[in-house]
């Protein structure tokens, strides 16, 4: 049986964003370039999303409490687990979570992980960086990256990041 989805569109400080719901869990935030139509049941997971990343991008929201279903790989869905654990002001190197996940060999195959993350922001991949603290590679692009550690420097009480 087919799970139908549902979607709303919001306009965030990063651009229009695509919130993708089932009827009880989030599936994909999308960086789109403009407003599409909303479906027109909004399930209280999509209204209960919308809700938390306004309050997120307000600086009030530092951990999502929300039921996900990212659709992906077993190694991928390992790396976003791990991910999801990241603190909000926090990073962490692609190295660092290719150890935590089986092997340091591994970075390249985080660095596509987090390529394929369909739940960004609240699967918090922007905090993932190169082991020589620059800031490498975002699906929705380093403009986005750079922004949201800065948004996230500015509303922490550790205030050890540069970017």
């Amino acid at each position: 049986m087919e799970n139908k989805l549902f979607q709303k569109h919001i306009n965030s400080p990063i651009g229009w964003l695509k919130i993708t719901t089932s009827d009880n869990s989030l599936v994909g935030i999308y960086f789109i370039e403009q407003h599409e139509k909303d479906s027109i049941k909004q399930p209280e997971i999509l209204k209960e999303t919308e809700i938390q990343l306004k309050e997120y991008f307000e600086g009030k929201r530092k951990i999502f409490q929300l039921q996900l279903n990212p659709s992906g790989t077993e190694f991928q869905k390992k790396v976003w687990n791990w991910e999801k654990n990241i603190s909000f002001g926090e990073t962490v190197s692609y190295l660092e979570i290719a150890i935590q996940t089986g092997s340091e060999k591994n970075t390249r195959a985080v660095g596509m992980a987090n390529g394929k993350n369909p739940i960004p922001i609240v699967i918090p991949c922007h905090r993932v960086i190169g082991s020589n603290g620059k800031l490498t590679g975002y699906a929705g692009g380093l403009e986005k990256k750079r922004w949201l550690l800065q948004h996230e420097i500015l509303f922490s009480e550790k205030s050890n990041l540069l970017f």
